[in-house]
């Protein structure tokens, strides 16, 4: 089956404020350029699955993000697809029925419409790119992309970062090893020929210019957690050994909790505390939802709204009251 053209698709949804847009990413420029002092901090499910609990999300973030917008820049986890290192769901964009029927025109048309929903609340969105192929369709919405920690070796996911307008974090990868994605760093900040799709769908040369927003993503392993001082202080030697300039954001959920949502918050608090004398840390992760937990696809008729269906998440309350405290302990220092 033919997909629809991204030039299709950004008719049928265009994008009416892109200077919202530009001043999202200014301001994610400006603290990768030590201009702005927040911390980043990048929060919202697991994945996507269900369009109104993300919506009700969103809202909830955004009221947030006006009290404690002295401290944090907070961008909202719009993540529609799911890598997968066995089976499963893959997500919203490629079965956006949760039914297998693997819809992927209509994922694509619900994910492009949900990012134009959650910027139109008046947040900034980041999502894992992980079908080079598909970024055409989102380009000119997401504030902040990642490369995950099963795609930070590769070439054309290193390819396509180096022609995007905007911070691109690569995760070290599944065991632990950050080498993969501080040379994955280093690649996509410099120009690259490769064959990608462009706005008409079709299969062409791409030229890029290399993108100088690229940094590395620490979010532990399957054994072991990574946001302690001496991995931070290794992870920084060995950008500085590459040439890399000293900047890091830490995933606080993955092998940094151990898939345990509970564990999310002492990661957060460790690197916050990190943070005020290292200003090299220039954001966090957090994977929150309207309820803590995550709950099985199996039971697909009697699916919970806002828990999550893929990793569990920390609940709504217990994220906002970890984000108020931290923004004021900032605040009085």
């Amino acid at each position: 089956m033919r997909l629809p053209s991204p030039c299709q698709i950004k008719t049928e949804y265009p994008l009416r404020a892109p200077e919202t847009i530009q001043l999202f990413r200014k301001t994610a420029r400006d603290i990768l350029e030590r201009k702005d002092p927040r911390l980043v901090v990048i929060c919202g499910p697991c994945s996507v699955h269900d369009l109104a609990s993300t919506v009700e999300y969103a809202k909830r973030l955004h009221s947030l993000s006006k009290e404690i917008d002295q401290t944090f820049f907070l961008i909202m986890r719009v993540f529609f697809e799911k890598p997968r290192t066995h089976l499963g769901w893959k997500g919203l964009l490629y079965d956006p029925y949760l039914d297998g029927s693997h819809d992927i025109a209509e994922g694509i048309r619900q994910s492009r419409a949900l990012i134009l929903k959650v910027t139109e609340i008046g947040l900034p969105c980041a999502s894992e790119l992980l079908e080079p192929l598909l970024v055409p369709y989102f380009n000119d919405l997401i504030t902040w992309g990642l490369i995950g920690a099963r795609t930070s070796s590769s070439q054309p996911h290193r390819q396509m970062a180096s022609g995007l307008p905007f911070p691109i974090g690569f995760k070290n990868n599944l065991a632990g090893d950050i080498e993969w994605a501080v040379t994955g760093v280093a690649t996509a900040q410099r120009k690259h020929s490769h064959i990608g799709t462009d706005e008409q769908g079709y299969v062409s040369k791409i030229e890029t210019q290399g993108n100088p927003l690229t940094h590395l993503v620490l979010r532990g392993s399957e054994r072991s957690s990574n946001y302690d001082a001496g991995s931070i202080n290794k992870a920084l030697q060995t950008l500085s050994v590459h040439g890399l300039e000293a900047r890091l954001m830490i995933d606080c959920s993955h092998g940094n909790s151990g898939k345990n949502p509970d564990m999310q918050k002492y990661a957060f608090e460790d690197v916050c505390h990190q943070r005020e004398n290292n200003p090299a840390i220039l954001g966090v992760m957090l994977e929150s939802h309207l309820r803590g937990g995550r709950q099985s696809l199996n039971d697909r008729e009697h699916l919970q709204f806002g828990l999550s269906i893929t990793d569990p998440c920390m609940s709504w309350e217990e994220t906002s009251s970890l984000l108020r405290s931290r923004s004021m302990s900032f605040v009085q220092k």
